[in-house]
């Protein structure tokens, strides 16, 4: 997974003056599961309907200039890959700070699955 293209693609919006931070989370897989036990890698499955109606329901927080999100899905990921980059670019720190956790916790509580490979 490459950031670099998602950010540009933010970059060459012709609305970008507007943003004053842009925010990217790269999620990777850890070495543990939240119950603590050993983890070997995981698979993500995505629900492409429900990731465009939470992207573009973000997209019209205001003084949100652009949201982007890409999720390694359908193959099996080891401790260390990526699993997911979120975009979000905005005016200002509030604003974006919150539509990136609100955004991130819908596409991780309705968009995604995962399985995790234990040892």
């Amino acid at each position: 997974m490459n950031i670099e293209p998602l950010l540009q693609r933010v970059k060459a919006r012709p609305d970008f003056s507007r943003a004053g931070m842009v925010l990217i989370h790269n999620g990777v897989v850890r070495a543990t599961s939240r119950d603590g036990r050993k983890v070997t890698g995981l698979r993500v499955s995505v629900d492409h309907e429900r990731l465009a109606a939470v992207i573009s329901s973000a997209r019209k927080k205001p003084g949100i200039v652009a949201v982007e999100a890409e999720i390694s899905e359908n193959q099996d990921l080891a401790v260390g890959d990526d699993v997911m980059v979120l975009i979000v670019a905005g005016d200002v720190r509030e604003n974006v700070l919150a539509v990136l956790s609100q955004t991130l916790d819908a596409i991780k509580t309705t968009v995604t699955g995962k399985t995790e490979f234990f040892l």
